[in-house]
């Protein structure tokens, strides 16, 4: 068995973002590949108005898996509108959600927003979009030892706007098993709203750690991905 790993938004790097749940996976016998979206400018092509976005992103997932075969998907934030985008029948043992949102087809991650932007989202005319390091750490990383801080703001990048606009083709959670992991304490996705998107899911898990506990607390996330 293999994991396959992908990242969030607005950000580069996915083999840093998880290499120290991949590190514990890995001293148990299951290797693991980090997915690289192209909408964050990891395969090539510039992010903006005309530049790669979810389509991008799910047919890299389906080449990855076509390489690694039928493997766990563990997908964090915005990577949960990939995976589930991306994910046929017969494609993955299971989906790993993280803090994330699980859209119906023809649902995409705006459909889950308010009237307007999160506050912590920079929207561009050049058609893309970032996080606002002024509230990188206390919202997402209030958690993390200054290690993983550092190396979180050396990787933020800008992404292709559409990317959150794009509706999915399929619901991948509805025909592969599928887990959630409630991060209780994040303060940038509440833990009311990913309530919610768990109740999509076929198990749910909740723990105390923030955004990312792929960084705060990897030994938790590699317990949910070895169970």
């Amino acid at each position: 068995m293999r994991a396959v790993f992908i990242h969030g938004s607005c950000v580069r790097d996915g083999a840093w973002w998880w290499s120290r749940v991949a590190t514990i996976l890995d001293a148990r016998g299951v290797p693991s590949v980090a997915v690289e979206l192209p909408s964050c400018g990891e395969t090539g092509g510039k992010p903006g108005v005309d530049g790669p976005s979810l389509d991008d992103d799910a047919a890299e997932v389906r080449r990855v898996l076509a390489e690694t075969g039928p493997a766990i998907v563990v997908a964090h934030s915005y990577g949960g509108v990939v995976a589930t985008d991306a994910v046929g029948p017969g494609d993955a043992e299971r989906l790993v959600f993280i803090t994330s949102f699980l859209p119906e087809v023809g649902e995409s991650l705006a459909s889950f927003g308010g009237d307007g932007p999160a506050p912590f989202l920079d929207f561009a005319p050049d058609g893309t979009f970032g996080a606002r390091p002024e509230m990188l750490q206390e919202l997402f990383l209030q958690d993390c030892d200054q290690e993983a801080i550092d190396g979180a703001f050396a990787r933020l990048t800008r992404q292709t706007s559409a990317a959150v606009a794009q509706p999915v083709r399929q619901a991948g959670w509805r025909h592969t098993p599928s887990t959630y992991l409630v991060c209780a304490d994040d303060r940038a996705t509440p833990p009311a709203v990913q309530r919610v998107q768990a109740a999509r899911a076929g198990q749910v898990i909740e723990i105390p750690v923030g955004h990312h506990p792929f960084l705060s607390q990897p030994e938790s996330v590699a317990q949910v991905v070895l169970s």
